[in-house]
């Protein structure tokens, strides 16, 4: 399940030592893209109260968008699952997309041909400069995992992601997986 190398495509998974930290704590992220340049991804688990029509009115659409991390929170990203609907997007990998053509893929929304398993919308995304996350990894920050649903993870993403990928670990992680999110709250 946990691989040495940070690559695209695979997720990171927040330490339950980050406590406290309000935009990693408990965090499931998917690794868009990682270079010697920097890393991007998106949180996948975090739900904001805003629905794709409070933000875009001419999209008829109650998506619920995510926050994708805590850099330029004020633009709309997503990731998607389906390229052959959505052109100019870029593999991320297994089957995930990250962005395209944004006015056909409203008209798609609108017509009702998107559905919500095959796409998921951000404000904001996470990054890491040149060996920031390598570092963070180093300082066990993050357990790096491999994204078994591939594809499908769109949909299995929850508020609850964490927790379950906390006790797929086993071990001493399954304290971790019970435990409240603010101990002093215990």
């Amino acid at each position: 399940m946990i691989s040495e190398k940070l690559q695209k495509g695979q997720l990171l998974i927040a330490e339950p030592s980050i406590l406290g930290d309000l935009s990693f704590n408990r965090s499931v992220i998917l690794l868009a893209d990682h270079t010697k340049e920097g890393s991007i991804g998106f949180i996948l688990n975090k739900p904001l109260k805003y629905t794709l029509r409070d933000l875009l009115p001419e999209i008829n659409s109650k998506f619920k968008i995510y926050n994708g991390g805590p850099v330029e929170q004020d633009n709309l990203y997503f990731i998607h699952n389906v390229p052959q609907l959505i052109p100019n997007s870029i593999e991320i990998s297994n089957g995930i997309y990250w962005g395209g053509d944004f006015e056909l893929t409203k008209e798609l929304i609108n017509t009702g041909i998107l559905k919500k398993k095959n796409i998921r919308f951000f404000l904001g995304y996470s990054g890491w400069d040149a060996e920031q996350l390598e570092s963070e990894m180093e300082s066990n920050s993050w357990i790096l995992s491999i994204n078994h649903h591939n594809e499908n993870i769109l949909g299995k993403a929850s508020e609850d992601f964490w927790k379950e990928k906390i006790a797929e670990l086993g071990g001493d992680y399954l304290i971790w997986s019970n435990a409240p999110e603010n101990p002093l709250l215990n």
